[in-house]
C-alpha cells in the first residue's frame, strides 16, 4: 500500500470536503431534526459513487463501499446541540466561516467533520484500488446521539441486524487515538413529603429539606476518600485494587463522578411547604462500575436510608421519537468501555498513524503544542456511541477524528482542514492494514 498515494489522494479532495461540511453546517439538525442534512449526506454518498446507500426506519443513513467479506464501520452522529445564547458567539453558528486553516460553525467539531473524513475516506479506498474481498466499509451518518448517545446503534445492531468487525468512532480526538471513555448514567431521586400551610411549617414535611440532606451526601460521595474511617466511601475507591478489580483501566479512564443536574419540586403555592422534590444525577462511571452499583450506592446513602419510603432511586427512560416517527425507547444507561491496547484494532490503528504521520499527534500552528504534550492513544472525557457499540454489543470500536473535545458544545465551535485530510487518509488505509493482520 502507497501511503504517500493515499496522502497525495486525500489531499486533493480538500476543498470538496470543506464544501460539504460547510453545506451541512448551513442546515439546522439538532436531535431528531436531522431530515435535510441526511438528504444532503445522502446526496455526497451518491455523488461519489458509494455501492449501496440506505436509510433505516429509524433514520440512519447507511454508505457501502465495497463488498467484502469483513465489514468496518466508520461512525459519525449528525445531529448537533443547539446554539445555546446567541450573544455568546462572534459569527453566524449556521452560516459559519472560513480561514486559511479554519472552518467555524456549529456541528464542525461535533461532530460532522467526522462524516466528512469518512465519506471521503470510503471514496479514497475505490479511487486507489484498496477495496477487495477481505473487507466492505461501511459510513453510518446517525441520530439523536446528543440526546441519547448510543440509542443509533442499538438500533443498528438489534433491528438492522448490522454487526461490524469492528468501528471507528470519528468524534473528535484532538489527533489522538482513542481507545475508550467512562461511561454514564442519568439517575432520578424521588421524595416525597407533607404539604402544610407556610406559616406553620412544623405541621408538615418538607421534601426540600429532606433532599437538601440527601444532596449533601451526594456531594460527599462524589468528593470524599476512600479511608475506611470515612462514612461515606467516595467514588476514588474504584481506582483502588482492593475496591475494584478493573482498577487498571479505571485509572486509565479516570474516577467516575456524581453530581446533580436538575431539580424540582411540587408544592400547592408559595405560602406552602413543598410536598415533593426530585432531583436528576448525572453519574459518570469507570470501569469496573454498573448501572446496578450505581444505583445501590445512592440507595445506601446514610441520608436516603433515613428516609426510608420516602425516597425512590430509579433510572430514566428515554422515548423521543426520531425524524422519521419510530419510537424506540431504552433506559439512560450508557456503559463504560475501553478496547485493550494490545486488541488488534488498537495495533492496526496505531500502525496505520506511524505509517502515515508518525508517533506523536499531528495539529496546526494553534494546536500542535498542546496536542504533543498528549500521549497519542488515550480517552474521551465525553461519552460517544461506543456505549453501545462495544459497551452494550460488545462490538470492538475505537476513536480517531477530526477536531477537538473542547469545541463540542461549546460558542464559537470550530475545526480544522488539515484534520479532515489526515482523518479522510487515516480512514482510508486502515481496512487493509488491520486485514493485513487479521
Amino acid at each position: 500500500m502507497d501511503f504517500n498515494e493515499i496522502n497525495k489522494t486525500a489531499e486533493g479532495y480538500r476543498e470538496d470536503m470543506i464544501k460539504f461540511l460547510r453545506d451541512l453546517v448551513k442546515i439546522p439538525g439538532e436531535s431528531a431534526e436531522e431530515g435535510a442534512k441526511m438528504d444532503r449526506a445522502k446526496a455526497e454518498m451518491t455523488k461519489l459513487g458509494f455501492d449501496k446507500i440506505e436509510v433505516d426506519p429509524q433514520g440512519n443513513l447507511l454508505g457501502y463501499m465495497g463488498t467484502g467479506k469483513k465489514l468496518i464501520a466508520f461512525d459519525g452522529h449528525m445531529d448537533t446541540v443547539g446554539i445555546g445564547e446567541m450573544s455568546n458567539w462572534e459569527f453566524d453558528p449556521y452560516d459559519g466561516y472560513e480561514t486559511d486553516t479554519e472552518i467555524g460553525g456549529r456541528g464542525t467539531s461535533d461532530q460532522e467533520g467526522g462524516i466528512v473524513s469518512a465519506v471521503y475516506g470510503a471514496k479514497i479506498m475505490k479511487d486507489l484500488g484498496l477495496l477487495n474481498e477481505k473487507y466492505t466499509a461501511l459510513v453510518t451518518v446517525t441520530v439523536q446521539e446528543e440526546d441519547c448517545d448510543g440509542l443509533c446503534w442499538q438500533y443498528i445492531i438489534q433491528e438492522d441486524k448490522i454487526r461490524p468487525e469492528f468501528v471507528v468512532s470519528t468524534e473528535p480526538t484532538d489527533g489522538g487515538i482513542y481507545r475508550g471513555q467512562r461511561g454514564r448514567m442519568e439517575i432520578k431521586v424521588e421524595v416525597k413529603g407533607v404539604s402544610c400551610h407556610g406559616s406553620a411549617p412544623e405541621r408538615g414535611d418538607n421534601a426540600i429539606y429532606k433532599m437538601a440532606d440527601i444532596l449533601q451526601d451526594v456531594r460527599a460521595l462524589n468528593n470524599n476518600g476512600d479511608t475506611e474511617s470515612t462514612v461515606i466511601r467516595g467514588l476514588v475507591r474504584m481506582l483502588d485494587e482492593k475496591y475494584n478489580p478493573e482498577w487498571k483501566e479505571a485509572r486509565f479512564l479516570g474516577k467516575g463522578t456524581v453530581t446533580a443536574s436538575q431539580i424540582f419540586h411540587s408544592s400547592p403555592s408559595r405560602c406552602a411547604v413543598a410536598d415533593g422534590c426530585t432531583v436528576s444525577l448525572d453519574r459518570r462511571m469507570t470501569a469496573g462500575e454498573t448501572w446496578e452499583s450505581c444505583l445501590e450506592e445512592i440507595r445506601q446513602l446514610p441520608a436516603v436510608k433515613k428516609y426510608g419510603d420516602d425516597v425512590v432511586v430509579s433510572m430514566y427512560d428515554y422515548d423521543r421519537p426520531s425524524y422519521t416517527g419510530l419510537t424506540y425507547p431504552i433506559e439512560c444507561y450508557f456503559p463504560t468501555w475501553v478496547i485493550p491496547e494490545e486488541h488488534g484494532v488498537t495495533k492496526a490503528l496505531m500502525e496505520t498513524h506511524r505509517n502515515l504521520y508518525g508517533e506523536e499527534r499531528k495539529g496546526s500552528k494553534e494546536t500542535i503544542d498542546m496536542r504533543k504534550a498528549r500521549p497519542l492513544l488515550d480517552k474521551w472525557t465525553f461519552s460517544t456511541n461506543g456505549v453501545s457499540i462495544m459497551g452494550r454489543n460488545g462490538i470492538p470500536c475505537i476513536g480517531f477524528g477530526p477536531g477537538a473535545e473542547a469545541q463540542a458544545h461549546a460558542p464559537n465551535e470550530k475545526t480544522w482542514k488539515d484534520d479532515l485530510v489526515r482523518c479522510a487518509a487515516v480512514y482510508a488505509a486502515l481496512p487493509t492494514v488491520y486485514c493485513e493482520n487479521n
